[in-house]
C-alpha cells in the first residue's frame, strides 16, 4: 500500500513538473526602437532576448536611425511596439482612427540650456540674451516658449538651426554662446569642449511651473490590436522594461557597454549620459496623467502638435 501512495505522489509530481515546464511563450514580438534615449532603456531586455524568452515573450528588436522608418514600421503594421516621441504617438493615435495605444512613458525631459561660458545661472539670465536652438514646430519649441511664456521672459532671441548637431557645432566654436540642446547632444558636446556646461535642466523649470503634467520625450505605444489580444504578453513585456530600465540606471558601467553593443550610442558618451536621459517605466494612472497633461499644453500652443486633437481615453493602456 506504501508503495502504491509513494507511486501515485511521484506520478503527481512528475505531471506537476511536466505542466510547468509548458510555459506558454508568446513568439515574435515586433519591437521598434530610435537611437538615443528613448532606445537606452530597452538594452538589457535586448540583451537577455538573444538567449530566448524574457518572462515569457520572444522579440525580434529593430534599432532605427530615423523616425520616418518607425513610423512607416507602426502605420503599415510592420512592428507591434515601438518607442517614438511622446507628440507623434499622439499625432498617430489620431492619424489611424485610434487604433494605438501608450503603454508607458519611457523617457522624461532631456532638452538643456547649455552654455560656452559662464554667464547663465537661471532663466532670467536668458533675458535678451541669443539662443541658438533646433526644434522649430516641434516639441522643443513648444517647450520652451511654455516655459517662458509661464517666467514672463519674452525677449530671448532664439536663432533656429535645421538640425542638433549644427546648434552643437556652433556651441562649441563660439566662446560665450547659448544653445538649447538635447541628450545625448549635450554630453558629446561637453567630451569635445570642456567649457560647456549645462546651465538650465527644462524638466525642472517644468516641473517648477506646472504640478500636473511633466516635460516628456518619449513613450512606447502599441498596435491596439495586438494588445488587446495579448495582454498577459503585453504586461509582461512592460515588467520586462521596468527591469531594464532600473539596471540601465543603476548599473551604468554595463549598461553603456549594452548600449554601445546596439549601436544606439558610444558607449563613452552612454556612460556620462545616462543620468541625464532621465530613463523611466512610468504606466497606469501616474502615466495617464502626466501625459495627458503634457499633451494638452502642447495642444495649447499649436493642435497640430499632438495631430489635431487631444487622444480621447482609450488611447491610455492601463494594465489588469
Amino acid at each position: 500500500m506504501k508503495k502504491k501512495i509513494i507511486l501515485a505522489l511521484l506520478l503527481i509530481t512528475l505531471l506537476l513538473t511536466s505542466c510547468g515546464a509548458q510555459e506558454e511563450v508568446t513568439t515574435g514580438i515586433k519591437v521598434a526602437a530610435l537611437k538615443g534615449p528613448t532606445g537606452m532603456g530597452l538594452v538589457k531586455v535586448m540583451s537577455d532576448a538573444k538567449d530566448g524568452a524574457v518572462n515569457g515573450n520572444e522579440f525580434e528588436f529593430t534599432v532605427s536611425g530615423s523616425i520616418d522608418e518607425v513610423v512607416a514600421m507602426i502605420s503599415s503594421g510592420q512592428t507591434d511596439l515601438a518607442c517614438v516621441p511622446a507628440n507623434l504617438g499622439a499625432a498617430l493615435y489620431n492619424k489611424t482612427d485610434g487604433n494605438l495605444n501608450v503603454l508607458a512613458v519611457n523617457t522624461l525631459g532631456v532638452i538643456y540650456i547649455c552654455e560656452n561660458g559662464n554667464n547663465i545661472n537661471s532663466l532670467e539670465d536668458l533675458s535678451g540674451k541669443k539662443v541658438i536652438a533646433s526644434g522649430k514646430g516641434a516639441t522643443p519649441e513648444y517647450c520652451l516658449n511654455y516655459i517662458l511664456d509661464a517666467n514672463n521672459i519674452n525677449d530671448v532671441n532664439i536663432e533656429w538651426k535645421s538640425e542638433h548637431s549644427e546648434c552643437a557645432a556652433v556651441l562649441a566654436s563660439t566662446e560665450d554662446s547659448i544653445a538649447m540642446i538635447p541628450q545625448p547632444f549635450v554630453t558629446t558636446s561637453m567630451m569635445q569642449n570642456e567649457d560647456i556646461t549645462i546651465a538650465i535642466d527644462l524638466t525642472d523649470e517644468w516641473d517648477k511651473v506646472n504640478t500636473e503634467s511633466t516635460l516628456i520625450t518619449g513613450i512606447i505605444v502599441g498596435n491596439k490590436e495586438f494588445i488587446e489580444n495579448n495582454q498577459q504578453a503585453v504586461n509582461a513585456f512592460l515588467q520586462s522594461y521596468e527591469e531594464s530600465v532600473n539596471y540601465v540606471n543603476n548599473e551604468i558601467e554595463d549598461a553603456a557597454k549594452l548600449i554601445g553593443e546596439f549601436e544606439i550610442l558610444p558607449k563613452a558618451a552612454a556612460e556620462i549620459a545616462i543620468p541625464k536621459c532621465n530613463i523611466v517605466c512610468i504606466t497606469n494612472e501616474e502615466m495617464k496623467t502626466k501625459l495627458s497633461g503634457y499633451l494638452t499644453e502642447l495642444y495649447n500652443q499649436n493642435p497640430a502638435a499632438v495631430g489635431g486633437a487631444i487622444p480621447e481615453e482609450d488611447f491610455y493602456y492601463i494594465g489588469k
